[in-house]
């Protein structure tokens, strides 16, 4: 079994509480025995995999296969052309480099639904979204990257994997996937 669950803002990847206010993926009411394949941090949103087959986690989510997973970030100013080829060419975030990755400005900038709570805003300070494709995805990655090249993370989706995208599940919903859907998860 393999599950597409749009992970809302403030829930934790995991069933069980963490003593924080933060609520868990019991809550939303799972079949038996499946568990997530990867991670979004409490703070972030989007397309989270719950599956019941062990084998998935590495399959998917192992840098040296090369699955792309695709991020839309809100962040803070309108990054450069230079800060786009900066995340490209990767960054050193707690002594390590990232892995080159695809780093673009959203044109048309996407319409998100407000988030609750709101991000924080300054009204001299204007925002962006970006999108950036990755093949790994280490703690807080994405947020540290925006930050080493000067743009931070204010709102962070993950819309896609492989060729499967998130598309217009709600926020809090999940559903199985067909064969088809699969599929385009392992399309590299």
């Amino acid at each position: 079994m393999l599950i597409a669950f749009h992970k809302p803002y403030g829930v934790l990847s995991q069933f069980t509480p963490d003593g924080s206010r933060h609520r868990p993926l019991a809550d939303f009411d799972f079949p038996k025995g499946v568990y997530p394949l990867g991670r979004l941090d409490a703070e972030s949103e989007g397309l989270l995999l719950l599956s019941d087959e062990a084998a998935l986690n590495a399959r998917l989510l192992h840098p040296t296969r090369g699955h792309y997973r695709t991020y839309w970030a809100q962040v803070e100013r309108v990054p450069g052309r230079e800060a786009l080829a900066q995340l490209e060419r990767g960054v050193l975030i707690g002594g390590r480099q990232t892995l080159p990755c695809r780093a673009w400005l959203l044109d048309p900038q996407p319409e998100m639904p407000p988030r609750v709570p709101p991000i924080r805003f300054r009204k001299n300070v204007p925002e962006a979204w970006i999108a950036l494709e990755l093949v790994e995805g280490k703690n807080h990655q994405v947020r540290r990257m925006t930050a080493a090249v000067g743009h931070p993370t204010l709102r962070l989706v993950r819309v896609k994997i492989g060729h499967f995208e998130l598309g217009a599940l709600a926020p809090g919903i999940w559903r199985e996937l067909g064969a088809a859907e699969r599929a385009a998860l392992f399309s590299a």
